[in-house]
């Protein structure tokens, strides 16, 4: 490496000597560092301790010290993360990859030892479990052991990862969500040794950065460790040593002041940063939080805030490294040691935040008054659409003619009244042997869930939950025998808190019993309802409703009989629990009548100063005592079967983990890419359709051409599972790909769910039985699409399933970040319609054929960001529409992974001919 900047120098921290890239000799040098936002200081450090002339240039470390907020971005760098961080749903085809690679790497004569991390990467197996059993004592233990009987393939193959890659760790299912995890226990802050020596051997300290296979990787941008959600496929490339090619970002600061007021939570105040950062416009954009309200926010209130980050639209969400954050370090449990290093290290850099600090300059400042904060919800299918609670029963009303008739109108025809659906012989929460009739409606709460990271990592809000049970127990409230109850906390510390607090029994008397610590009802795992509710909701045809503590609430996600979910607190999931309805006026209306007396939520909602004083029973020892031994797993995890060798022995009859085919025949060298000649549109579809909408990772439908595929390798319908489990087997994966049952495409008007027409007959059929037949006709597709393409998780198979079915090239009004490079990364077009261009406008109908010219000068000749090309739609007259369109190809590195058909590729190759 070089050292232009004179900035390489030693720094003592606790009883060790480390390298460091030092911040401050910028500064000696002219730059004005102060005026940087921390972010881009921390960007700054990682390209300063990597500068090589190659990789990373003297100009690129310039490009920052002389970073303009207002200038469009066009410096491109090389972003190195210290770790990545994967979940399991996306974790297990990122090992495949792997492992595909190694096969690859062998048949092209190189050595298979070559794919291998090359820096720390640390996968929880968080996603699996399914809320099967609740609203008993037994939930946890059969629902985790449903899930080792599903998943138990899946995990053996996660165990052969673990011991075949070095630097690849596994945290074993039943202790805990990713980010919550990652939070309390993985996340370094300063990592001090972890990576290779300099060159005369002295150990490195430098900001832990990371990339994580989930979008809510941003979670951690809470502690002030700089991170963001990444496909699976860029995850695999930053393990194999490529860095993350990005433009350096503009950085939008969000300027908080004043405090919560009494009756507000977290949960609220995220909703409300939420809609006014969305409705701003960040996607692409850093966000960076400032401002004197810091003080007023725990460092679990900056997680939360943080972990939202993609609801919002921003790659990150980060708060400073301050005095607040080395308090949580030592309650969660971290080295004393650490902790003292850290901060001796972030003031040298000038990265720790004080009173003091002057403020840095910003694209672009929004303002919080956190007094201004009002309880709230937000629905019914997008977290930004927040709903005041006191606006909640009357949103819902007019929300309703949207949401009822389901395939029938299209989801926008004209509601109709629900014939109310009487219910007999469902039991209540109260006495489970107990039975009662109940009518459901329009607007009833089927499942009501203290789910995900994003409030169970919050201690102030679980025990809230925990105050308002407590509450309204002793008072004789019960919830709605309907109403499918959980709590699915992030990790094992918070059931200790719990029931250290003395909250637990009041409830699990509510039915909110623990079933298990994972990702369940946010990534639509919530189970089954029970078959009679089930049966009446869809008999009705009735717009059932979630309520849940989480951070998604796209269509089709949380459960196929619910049509509107609402995000909300973890108090007032217990409340809606209780309520049984969401057109309730909670400030006016009664949440039910003991003996005649009305028992309203103000009744029974704790006070800022209760909340405090439960939260007071957490402290360092329980994540001490629960981290201890996070990695080693209980006797059904040690006693699975578990392969051997460095490379994997593929099973040709698994539905769970297939060789995956993206390196089948690769060889040295890329094919040229070809312009888009005669393709077909594969569907036309409007705004906001999300990564869920592409790539489902909720139930399996029976009828489906993923059921249909399992039905046929012998697997019954009780152990279909999910998509988002069955994410290692293509064959799934592929007909799962644009088979969400809420997606409407505009080619077959009046249909809900994944189907299209074949052309130029009209046959209507399933998206992908019309992919195989192009296939088989040898005509490539083509996708229309309106503004935010691409929002959302379930980010690799979003790009990996088109890729399989023969699309590429996406034709759309704008992308979400993420699906935009996954896109590149797998090989496929993202085509942008110019500023004031659409499908509605130039009258495209997805009847004619497409042909895009240009994608193959764009690739093989000198790069030009975002070039233009042709695209042309000849429709069955012959009348043709010609326009031009933005190729989202944005830095030199995107165009050489497109050239090579896909990152993968380019690594494979890249490697192989070292």
């Amino acid at each position: 490496m070089t050292d232009s900047f004179g900035s390489l120098r030693d720094l003592t921290l606790g009883a060790g000597v480390y390298r460091i890239a030092h911040l401050p000799a910028l500064e000696a040098r002219g730059f004005d560092l102060s005026r940087l936002p921390f972010s881009l200081r921390i960007l700054l450090e990682n390209l300063l301790r990597r500068e090589d002339g190659r990789s990373v240039t003297p100009d690129d470390i310039e490009a920052i010290c002389n970073w303009q907020p207002d200038a469009a971005p066009s410096q491109e760098i090389a972003f190195m993360p210290s770790r990545v961080l994967l979940q399991d749903f996306t974790g297990v085809p990122a090992v495949a990859d792997l492992a595909a690679m190694r096969d690859a790497m062998r048949d092209l004569g190189g050595d298979p030892r070559k794919i291998n991390p090359l820096q720390p990467a640390e996968l929880v197996i968080d996603h699996s479990v399914q809320v099967d059993e609740y609203g008993s004592a037994a939930a946890f233990l059969i629902n985790a052991e449903l899930e080792f009987e599903r998943n138990q393939e899946r995990y053996a193959f996660l165990r052969w990862g673990q011991s075949a890659f070095e630097n690849f760790r596994v945290v074993p299912p039943d202790t805990g969500i990713v980010h919550q995890v990652n939070l309390e226990y993985l996340a370094r802050v300063v990592m001090m040794g972890e990576g290779p020596a300099a060159s005369d051997g002295v150990a490195w300290a430098y900001p832990d950065t990371l990339v994580g296979t989930d979008s809510h990787t941003t979670m951690v941008n809470g502690l002030g460790v700089l991170g963001w959600g990444v496909g699976g496929i860029e995850a695999e490339a930053a393990m194999l040593g490529q860095a993350v090619s990005m433009l350096v970002p503009q950085v939008v600061g969000f300027r908080l002041v004043g405090e919560l007021k009494e009756g507000t939570t977290a949960t609220d105040l995220v909703l409300t940063v939420t809609e006014r950062l969305r409705a701003h416009g960040v996607v692409g954009k850093f966000v960076e939080f400032f401002g004197a309200g810091l003080g007023a926010l725990t460092l679990a209130d900056r997680a939360t805030i943080a972990n939202m980050a993609p609801e919002y639209g921003a790659t990150c969400g980060i708060f400073p490294v301050d005095a607040a954050t080395l308090g949580y370090l030592r309650l969660t449990g971290r080295d004393e040691a650490h902790v003292s290093a850290i901060e001796v290290y972030m003031k040298e850099q000038g990265l720790f935040h004080t009173a003091e600090s002057p403020e840095a300059s910003y694209t672009d400042v929004l303002e919080l008054d956190l007094g201004d904060v009002v309880p709230s919800l937000a629905g019914p299918k997008r977290p930004q659409d927040r709903i005041a609670l006191t606006d909640m029963k009357s949103q819902f009303e007019r929300d309703l003619d949207g949401l009822v008739g389901g395939a029938r109108s299209g989801g926008g025809g004209v509601a109709t009244p629900a014939a109310p659906q009487v219910i007999t012989e469902v039991s209540g929460s109260g006495d489970p042997g107990s039975h009662r009739t109940c009518t459901l409606t329009h607007g009833s709460v089927v499942i009501a869930a203290i789910t995900s990271c994003t409030n169970t990592s919050n201690p102030s809000v679980m025990v809230a939950a925990g105050l308002v049970a407590k509450r309204a127990a002793e008072l004789g409230l019960e919830t709605q025998p309907w109403v499918k109850t959980s709590l699915a906390p992030g990790s094992k510390v918070v059931t200790e808190y719990l029931e250290a607090a003395g909250l637990t029994p009041y409830l699990d008397q509510l039915g909110f019993h623990l079933v298990g610590y994972g990702c369940t009802t946010c990534i639509g795992n919530s189970g089954p309802l029970r078959p009679e509710i089930s049966a009446a909701v869809r008999e009705g045809d009735l717009v059932a409703c979630s309520v849940l503590s989480g951070n998604r609430n796209f269509e089709g996600r949380i459960s196929p009989d619910v049509r509107a979910n609402y995000l909300a607190s973890p108090p007032l999931v217990v409340a809606y629990a209780i309520a049984g309805r969401v057109d309730i006026d909670l400030y006016n209306e009664p949440l039910a009548e003991i003996d005649g007396a009305p028992i309203y939520l103000r009744d029974i909602w704790p006070s800022q100063q209760e909340i405090a004083e439960a939260v007071g029973v957490v402290d360092s020892t329980m994540f001490e005592r629960h981290y201890a031994d996070v990695f080693a797993g209980d006797e059904r995890w040690n006693g699975l079967d578990t392969p051997e060798g460095d490379n994997y022995a593929w099973d040709p009859e698994s539905t769970y983990v297939r060789q995956p085919p993206f390196f089948s025949g690769i060889s040295a060298e890329p094919t040229p890419v070809e312009d888009v000649a005669g393709a077909r549109v594969l569907a036309v579809l409007g705004d906001s359709v999300t990564t869920d909408h592409i790539s489902p990772a909720g139930a399996i439908k029976a009828s489906s051409p993923a059921g249909d595929y399992l039905t046929g390798h012998g697997v019954p319908l009780s152990s279909f599972n999910s998509y988002g489990s069955r994410r290692g087997n293509h064959e799934v994966m592929m007909r799962g790909t644009f088979a969400n049952i809420r997606l409407r495409n505009l080619m077959v008007p009046g249909v809900e769910g994944g189907f299209t027409r074949h052309l130029p007959e009209g046959e209507q059929m399933s998206i992908y039985d019309a992919a195989m037949k192009y296939q088989d006709e040898g005509i490539s597709q083509v996708v229309l699409a309106g503004r935010e393409y691409g929002t959302g998780s379930s980010r690799d198979w979003a790009a990996k399933g088109p890729a399989l079915q023969g699309v590429r090239a996406v034709i759309a009004r704008s992308y979400e970040r993420i699906h935009r490079s996954n896109l590149v990364g797998m090989g496929i077009a993202p085509l942008e319609f110019l500023a004031d261009e659409s499908v509605a406008s130039l009258g495209l109908d997805g009847e004619g054929i497409f042909s895009v010219t240009g994608l193959e000068a764009a690739a093989s000749g000198e790069f030009s960001p975002r070039p233009r090309v042709s695209v042309t739609a000849t429709a069955a007259d012959g009348a043709q529409t010609e326009f031009e369109a933005v190729l989202r190809i944005d830095t030199p590195q995107e165009a050489e992974y497109y050239r090579h058909g896909g990152i993968l590729c380019y690594v494979l190759r890249t490697l192989a001919a070292e």
